[in-house]
């Protein structure tokens, strides 16, 4: 089965510095039918404005991805880490048995628009630790490649749940396939443009949800960029 989740009926939250929609339940949000995807818990999908951002806040026992897809985000924690996250990064935090970190847009002008995935992990209690990678367009161009597993494959960052993500960006002819093993759960998200998957012609803030479905295939891309998830079930 593939359900379709229209960006629209995503919970919607604008703060005025803060614009944000929710593809699972979250603060004010909440919607009995979605509120995780096997271990997915969390899509936002942020626009920051210029010289604001989130102060210092703490996390526990939660893998948290960061992907920006426009302008740089500012990132601090108590591990001691401080970087900037530009597109093309993907940026890693197992929050474990706790950390405290801020998310800021140190721009002058320009809105930092941004994904922020949290993915429950498969334990409890580890400690805390950090991970930043950068992945090339030429990489994801026509392609669904690994940005965050288990194991660190292909150079992707290592996440403590079996789950994979993968980045595309998708134009014209190119086409991408992705088997799901047997009992496995899909999620296809899409950050920008347009493309057609299983058939589904689709548009920013799109998603399908897989259960019982061996393939997941991209094709028809307009400037697009697509997330894959390939869950267990939990």
């Amino acid at each position: 089965m593939i359900t379709l989740r229209p960006a629209a009926e995503r919970g919607h939250a604008n703060h005025g510095w803060l614009d944000s929609w929710h593809s699972f339940s979250f603060a004010g949000y909440y919607d009995d039918n979605h509120v995780h995807w096997g271990p997915l818990r969390v899509i936002n999908e942020d626009r920051v404005e210029a010289g604001r951002g989130f102060g210092q806040h703490g996390h526990r026992d939660m893998e948290i991805i960061s992907y920006v897809l426009e302008g740089a985000l500012g990132h601090k924690d108590s591990m001691g880490n401080a970087s900037s996250i530009v597109p093309g990064d993907v940026q890693r935090m197992s929050a474990g048995t706790g950390v405290q970190h801020s998310e800021f847009n140190y721009s002058e002008s320009g809105a930092t628009h941004f994904l922020q995935i949290w993915i429950i992990p498969d334990r409890q209690g580890i400690p805390p630790s950090y991970e930043q990678k950068a992945f090339s367009a030429q990489e994801k161009q026509g392609h669904l490649r690994l940005i965050a597993s288990p194991d660190g494959a292909d150079g992707s960052v290592g996440i403590h749940q079996d789950a994979r993500v993968y980045a595309g960006l998708f134009d014209g002819d190119e086409k991408a396939e992705l088997r799901l093993a047997e009992g496995r759960l899909g999620y296809v998200h899409v950050a920008r443009g347009e493309l057609t998957v299983n058939g589904h012609a689709l548009a920013a803030g799109d998603a399908l949800l897989y259960d019982g479905e061996p393939l997941v295939t991209v094709a028809g891309g307009r400037s697009a960029e697509v997330l894959v998830f390939d869950l267990p079930r939990i």
